[in-house]
């Protein structure tokens, strides 16, 4: 499993299956990379007992240009805002 963004991805959202704050995440992600035709893409980390130690607790995780931007929600305005700096 990659761990960090792709070359061609800029934001990455760590989350896991069943997790309701993470599915509010990825569809805001969603939303705003869709607005600014920004790639982006989601990792599950329920398969990678790494990421689990490391992200479990904090999941949802958002990283921007390879950064932890957010953990927990992801603030639209505030997405937005690293997107364009």
């Amino acid at each position: 499993m990659t761990t960090g963004p792709r070359a061609a991805e800029r934001v990455v959202v760590y989350s896991k299956p069943g997790c309701h704050l993470c599915e509010d995440a990825v569809a805001l992600v969603a939303q705003v990379c869709d607005e600014t035709g920004t790639p982006w893409r989601e990792v599950d980390i329920s398969g990678d007992a790494e990421l689990m130690q490391t992200y479990g607790e904090q999941i949802p995780v958002t990283f921007v240009d390879g950064r932890q931007h957010d953990f927990w929600r992801v603030d639209p305005a505030r997405l937005r805002r690293a997107l364009d700096a």
